[in-house]
């Protein structure tokens, strides 16, 4: 092919493909390669089909069929999920009578045909090539000259292939043995000259062991062809042997990578070296340190052993590595060992994440973690690994990291947590439920940290909140919230501080509803109504699911609770006097009585505001603390009395709080704050002036960094 850059060749293993959900992440990747070449699909059989189709039987075929009904239910609608559905069910229909050497070869027609109409939904313009009749096992010439007469007589922009399957030499329809996707990938990009072929899977590239065997494993950026086909050859699982030798003679780079983190570490495989020494592999014939491998670097490798209690029954030296033989009960034993002595530093602690939670924030933790892991280890000694995750129906938990949601495994997320973590991983709960919290106390019981943004779970009754930190202190663990308030602001360690050392906290005023504070700050009377900018925050998903929550106070006072308990004071929800924004009746409304009648109240917030606007002042939802204000016991929140906008809040007895709606001047911080800023005020007894914290209080980044370092401080 004459323009080395316009092709770009992609093969996606069977994790890759294995739900709707996963296909819509390799669309993704492929919309950004084909914004710079044309690109050659190439993928596996979905998870499990492969080992379906070789059983044959009945029960484990018809799963099969029937997840490949569930994808195409998800991925289309209407006729084309009718059509699509036809497709799939004709290619059963030709798998049950395929001649039963032929049978196992039908999971990548099923996957890419699948794939080749969602990319043509998509708007792409589409050519599926059928391997069969381009690949001829053992003749790569003739394999060559096929598919560069294919590709070269379309116009199309994305070319889908399966991978895995082919022809014999004596037109039989046959496979490329278990892991051929990858030779396959290599075989079309060598015969068009890609500029680029990348194997994606569900690892973050060729590491320095297998990672289920060493958790310390870490990702080679960039090694020799020469290097990783050694490493294939001694074990190593992630590249299938055969692929580097094409991609070799027509000099064209391998990327390994991640599929599930696209933007992390990744594998360049290409004419570089990695070094010295590029990592352990295990085999049947031993364990392999590969790389240039000098006398003292075995001699290391000896006493690694040797230390761990292991003598090697044989040293094997050769060209590009050296094989140890041991007994096959100390093998895992014997790689962690030779693996630690090269790669890992010896002040780095790996300590394993499970996060509960798997929507924004948990997952830009988790990307945080797999982008920084390395420097992190590098700054602080403490070795991340994301260890497990779950959503709200769905967990996997794989210690050596890089777990993934799909398929389903069946269980409880936090029984299986305090089954395998060792002592001092940590559980991150990242959601936002309302009843998480009574695991806590079982959880620390295991001796694992805690590090939470769910406020649900910190505004409980007082006597459950220092039940939990005295389970902290008791099991030797931390207990860190931060992120409860404020996000990424330092606002409780702020007031934890000056509470718990010499100072005495006197008075909190804070705006801490990221949602109020939005809608407040965008209304203008006469310009939209309140009640059209309550739905647009409810429609964004920033508002609770019935938006009455948030308008009677519950977010603020959620929050004014945590701060508050944060100065040491025990204070609970009938302490606070809530002024909500509407009447508590509005709680119970179905949705469309409940947008009526905001809708009717909007004179009530037009008087408020044009009020405020006539003293030069802005409406703001305030929560305050004041140690020193006497007077009769607040209503509390399980009470809130029905009040208009900018009415006046009942007194507290010393010590307790109020929330409610006040028009601020502009010498209060409060008035200069926009969109879902926060900001606190908090008055010491030692400080002249007081402390004030202002900034975004919301936003999945913010939040996982400051999850990421609750858990690192």
């Amino acid at each position: 092919m004459s323009d080395k850059r316009a092709y770009r060749v992609l093969k996606f293993g069977g994790s890759s493909v294995a739900s709707a959900t996963a296909m819509s992440g390799v669309l993704d990747i492929v919309e950004k390669e084909a914004a710079l070449g044309r690109v050659i699909l190439v993928s596996s059989a979905i998870s499990g089909c492969t080992d379906a189709l070789l059983g044959g039987n009945a029960d484990a075929l018809e799963a099969i069929r029937q997840r490949h009904a569930a994808i195409v239910r998800r991925l289309f609608t209407g006729h084309l999920r009718t059509r699509v559905q036809e497709r799939v069910d004709s290619l059963f229909e030709e798998l049950a009578a395929a001649p039963s050497d032929e049978k196992v070869t039908f999971g990548e027609l099923l996957s890419t045909t699948i794939l080749e109409e969602k990319l043509r939904a998509e708007g792409y313009d589409v050519l599926w090539l059928d391997s069969r009749e381009l690949v001829v096992s053992g003749n790569e010439p003739e394999t060559f000259r096929r598919i560069a007469a294919a590709v070269s007589a379309s116009s199309a922009q994305v070319f889908v292939a399966p991978g895995f399957i082919c022809r014999d030499a004596s037109g039989k329809v046959s496979t490329l043995g278990r892991g051929g996707s990858d030779y396959s990938a290599a075989l079309y990009a060598a015969a068009v000259n890609a500029a680029s072929l990348q194997i994606w899977t569900d690892v973050p590239g060729i590491m320095t062991a297998n990672p289920k065997q060493v958790p310390a494993a870490r990702t080679i950026p960039v090694m020799s062809y020469s290097e990783a086909f050694t490493m294939a050859d001694s074990g190593a699982k992630v590249l299938y042997a055969p692929t580097v030798a094409p991609a070799m003679a027509a000099g064209i780079d391998i990327e390994i990578r991640n599929t599930f983190a696209p933007a992390g570490a990744f594998t360049v495989i290409g004419k570089e070296s990695a070094g010295s020494k590029v990592g352990v592999a295990s085999s049947p014939d031993g364990i392999a340190l590969v790389g240039s491998i000098a006398d003292d670097d075995i001699l290391a490798a000896r006493e690694a052993l040797l230390e761990a209690g292991i003598s090697p029954l044989e040293v094997v030296p050769s060209s590009g590595k050296c094989v140890f033989k041991v007994k096959p009960i100390v093998e895992e034993k014997a790689l962690r060992a030779i693996h630690n002595a090269f790669f890992v530093k010896p002040s780095s602690r790996e300590i394993p994440v499970f996060i509960a939670g798997y929507g924004a924030v948990g997952k830009a933790l988790a990307d945080a973690i797999g982008r920084g892991a390395d420097s992190i280890a590098e700054k602080t000694g403490k070795k991340l690994v994301v260890a497990g995750i779950a959503s709200s129906r769905r967990f996997s938990i794989n210690l050596s990291g890089l777990p993934v949601l799909e398929p389903t495994d069946p269980g409880n997320f936090v029984e299986e947590v305090c089954r395998v973590a060792p002592r001092g991983a940590v559980f991150v709960d990242a959601t936002s439920s309302e009843t998480i919290w009574k695991d806590y106390e079982r959880i620390m019981a295991r001796g694992i940290n805690i590090v939470s943004s769910n406020r649900r779970s910190l505004s409980v009754p007082y006597a459950d909140y220092a039940a939990m930190h005295a389970a902290a202190r008791e099991n030797g663990v931390y207990f860190r919230y931060e992120t409860t308030v404020g996000a990424a602001l330092p606002i409780l360690e702020s007031i934890s501080r000056g509470a718990f050392g010499s100072d005495e906290i006197l008075s909190l005023e804070a705006v801490v509803s990221c949602t109020l504070n939005r809608i407040l700050d965008e209304y203008v009377p006469g310009d939209r109504s309140f009640a059209s900018l309550v739905y647009d925050a409810w429609t964004e998903g920033l508002t609770e699911t019935n938006p009455a929550l948030d308008l009677g106070g519950r977010d603020a006072l959620r929050k004014l609770l945590i701060l508050v308990r944060e100065a040491g004071v025990h204070i609970d929800v009938q302490n606070v006097d809530v002024q909500p924004l509407i009447p508590q009746t509005m709680n119970a409304m179905s949705p469309e009585e409940f947008w009526n009648a905001l809708e009717a109240m909007e004179p009530t917030f037009s008087e408020a505001a044009s009020a405020a606007a006539r003293n030069g002042r802005k409406l703001r939802y305030v929560a305050r603390y004041n140690a020193a204000i006497a007077g009769g016991r607040a209503a509390g929140a399980d009470a809130m009395r029905s009040a208009a906008p900018g009415e006046t809040s009942a007194k507290s007895v010393p010590g307790y709080a109020t929330i409610g709606l006040q028009a601020v001047a502009p010498e209060h911080p409060a008035y200069y704050l926009k969109g879902t800023e926060n900001a606190i005020i908090v008055r010491s007894a030692l400080k002249p002036y007081p402390l004030l914290i202002k900034g975004p209080g919301e936003g999945a980044l913010e939040a996982a960094s400051s999850i990421l370092s609750d858990i690192l401080r």
